[in-house]
C-alpha cells in the first residue's frame, strides 16, 4: 500500500498532519526524524514536521536530506521549512517578534501545484520564533503574508516545497486543500485507504493471524475496545471471548447499559461485578497515584482470574490505537509516557498480542465503527478514565460518594446530550472532521453540546464542604465541579465555553436533586497548565 512518511521533529501538531493525510484516504506513518525508511518502495512522499527547537539550537534535530530530496516529493512545514532552507543555502534568523496566530496570504502563486485552487488572501496559522530571511538560490517564493515574505517557497529544480505556516490546523482555512495538492496531485496517492478498505483487509489479516485459535479481549465500554471487539467478532465469531470488569466506579447504570449494547452486537461477553473487592482495597486511600495503582492491580487480578478459565485461549486482544504507540515513545525512541495498552503482556498470561486498531487515529476508529454498523452512542462516547470516578472524587472512595457523583454526572451528561447548538465556520469544520454525523444547511450544522466537545465529567470535591441554604435550613455539604474541554487529540485542550442558560439549568437540577451537593462550579482551566482530569 502507498504511504506518506511524516518525519517527526517533536511538534505538538505532528499527529494532526497524520490525521489530515489519512482524511485524504492515504495511509501515512509518523516516524522519528532520524528513522526514515530508505528501502521502503511503498513510500510516495515525505513531510517534515514542525519542532519546538530553532534550527540554530545545538540540540536541534537534523536529518540527512539526501535520503529523499531528489528521489521523492518533499514538503517542509514550519521547522521543516526552516531546516530545508538553512540546509540548502538559505538563511534563517530570529524574528523581531514571535510570528504566532492568524495571518492572510497576500500573494499566492496559484499556478504552482501546491496552491492549485487557492483563494487570494486565504487565512493561515503561524507559530514560529525564527523566520526565513533568504531562501536557497534554486528556490522561488510562491506565497507571502504581510509580515512573512517567504511564507511558502518551492524548488525550481526538484520536487521540494516548504511553508512556514501550519496547514494541518483548523485555523488554516485551506490547509486540507494544500495537503491534498501535495499528497494526491504531487505525490500521486491513489487514495485507497478508507474505513471500508481497512475493515476488509483487517478481517482477512485477523483470520490469517489467528487461525482457529481463541482470543480474549478486555472491554472497557470505550470506543477503542468496543470497535476492536466488533472487528474481531466479524473475523472469528464466537472464538472471541470478551471480559468486562465492573470496579463499581463506572457512570450511573453504565455496566448494565454497556452489557446490553454488547449483547445486541452479538458479542460473547462475560460481565464481572468486582465492585466489593475494589471498594474494600480502596478504603481510606486518598493519594491519587495510590488509588490508580490499586485499581490497576485489582483489575489485572480480576481479569487474569477470569481469563484463566478460558484454558484454550492463545491470544490477548487490545484496543491499542496509533496515538497510544506514538505517545509512548518520543522522537529519540525513549519512553516518555507509559500507556496501559503499550508495553507487552504479563509473562504469566502466556498469550500472544493482537492489536487490530494499532494503525488508526481516534477519528478513524469511529469511522470504522460506523462502517461496522455499531450504534452511534457507542461510537461517539467521550473518553473515560480507566479508574473511572475514583479519580473524579477528591479524597477517599466510598460507595456513597460514588453514588452522589454518579447522580450529578448523569444529570450533566444527559443535559449535554439534550442541548442542541448550531455551529458554522471553524467550529463546524472541526466537529465534522472529528466524524460527528451532521447535515450542513446554509453553512450551519446542528449538533448536541456532547458531540461538540471532546470530554466532559463531574468532579466531587469530597475533601471540601461549603455552607448553603435550602429552604429555611443551613446546609454544610460538598461542591461539585463540572469539566468540559475541546480538543483534537487530548495532548492539549481548552475549556468549553458552554452556554450560560445550559449551565444555570444543570446547576439548578444537580443542587435540587442530588442530596449531599449544595454548590456547583465550572472548571475554566486549559491543558496545559492543568490536565483534563483532576487526579
Amino acid at each position: 500500500m502507498q504511504k506518506i512518511i511524516i518525519l517527526d521533529f517533536g511538534s505538538q501538531t505532528t499527529q494532526l498532519i497524520g490525521r489530515r493525510v489519512r482524511e485524504l484516504d492515504t495511509f501515512c506513518e509518523i516516524v522519528p526524524y532520524n528513522k526514515f525508511p530508505k528501502d521502503d518502495p511503498s513510500v510516495i512522499g515525505v513531510i517534515l514536521s514542525g519542532s519546538p527547537y530553532s534550527v540554530h539550537d545545538p540540540e536541534a534535530f537534523k536529518v540527512d536530506l539526501t535520503q529523499f530530496v531528489g528521489r521523492l516529493p518533499v514538503l517542509g512545514i514550519c521547522y521543516g521549512a526552516q531546516f530545508i532552507s538553512n540546509t540548502l543555502g538559505g538563511k534563517v534568523e530570529k524574528a523581531d517578534s514571535r510570528e504566532y496566530g492568524r495571518a492572510n496570504l497576500e500573494t499566492v502563486d496559484t499556478s504552482n501545484p501546491l496552491f492549485k485552487g487557492f483563494d487570494q488572501h486565504s487565512q493561515v496559522w503561524m507559530s514560529h520564533g525564527d523566520t526565513i530571511t533568504a531562501i536557497p538560490s534554486d528556490f522561488k517564493v510562491i506565497g507571502s503574508t504581510k509580515d512573512v515574505k517567504n511564507a511558502a517557497f518551492a524548488s525550481t529544480k526538484q520536487p521540494v516545497w516548504a511553508v512556514q505556516f501550519h496547514p494541518e490546523v483548523f485555523h488554516t482555512v485551506q490547509g486540507t486543500l494544500l495537503l491534498k495538492n501535495f499528497v494526491v496531485d504531487i505525490c500521486g496517492s491513489k487514495q485507497e485507504w478508507s474505513a471500508a478498505s481497512f475493515v476488509d483487509s483487517t478481517v482477512a489479516e485477523l483470520k490469517e493471524q489467528i487461525g482457529q485459535d481463541r482470543v480474549i479481549l478486555g472491554l472497557s465500554g470505550g470506543v477503542d475496545s468496543s470497535v476492536a471487539a466488533v472487528l474481531l467478532n466479524r473475523a472469528i465469531g464466537d472464538r472471541l471471548t470478551c471480559i468486562f470488569v465492573d470496579h463499581g466506579m463506572l457512570r450511573k447504570n453504565e455496566f448494565q447499559q454497556v452489557m446490553d449494547d454488547y449483547r445486541v452486537l452479538g458479542l460473547n461477553v462475560i460481565g464481572v461485578d468486582a465492585s466489593e473487592k475494589f471498594f474494600g482495597d480502596l478504603a481510606g486511600v486518598t493519594d491519587p497515584e495510590q488509588k490508580r495503582k490499586i485499581i490497576g492491580r485489582d483489575f489485572v487480578e480480576v481479569f487474569n482470574a477470569e481469563a484463566k478459565k478460558i484454558t484454550d485461549a492463545r491470544w490477548l486482544a487490545q484496543g491499542t490505537i496509533y496515538p497510544d504507540r506514538i505517545e509512548s515513545l518520543n522522537i529519540t525512541g525513549k519512553v516518555i509516557k507509559s500507556h496501559h495498552n503499550v508495553g507487552g503482556l504479563p509473562k504469566e498470561m502466556n498469550l500472544q498480542l493482537c492489536e487490530p486498531l494499532k494503525w488508526l487515529f481516534k477519528d478513524e476508529v469511529r469511522r470504522v465503527g460506523r462502517q461496522l454498523g455499531m450504534p452511534e452512542h457507542l461510537i461517539t462516547r467521550h473518553p473515560f478514565p480507566g479508574p473511572g470516578l475514583a479519580v473524579r472524587i477528591l479524597g477517599d472512595i466510598t460507595p456513597e460518594k460514588v453514588r452522589v457523583l454518579q447522580e450529578a454526572d448523569d444529570i450533566y451528561i444527559r443535559g449535554l446530550r439534550d442541548y442542541k447548538v448550531k455551529l458554522s465556520g471553524e467550529e463546524a469544520r472541526r466537529v465534522l472532521a472529528a466524524g460527528v454525523p451532521a447535515d450542513m444547511q446554509d453553512g450551519e450544522i446542528e449538533v448536541s453540546l456532547y458531540d461538540q466537545i471532546w470530554q466532559a465529567g463531574a468532579i466531587l470535591l469530597s475533601t471540601v464542604r461549603s455552607v448553603g441554604v435550602m429552604g429555611d435550613e443551613r446546609t454544610y455539604e460538598n461542591p461539585v465541579a463540572l469539566r468540559a474541554v475541546t480538543s483534537t487529540d487530548a495532548m492539549t485542550a481548552d475549556w468549553a465555553h458552554l452556554p450560560y442558560d445550559f449551565m444555570a439549568r444543570v446547576s439548578n437540577e444537580i443542587i435540587n436533586k442530588v442530596r449531599g451537593v449544595n454548590r456547583v462550579c465550572y472548571d475554566i482551566s486549559s491543558k496545559p497548565p492543568a490536565t483534563i482530569e483532576w487526579e
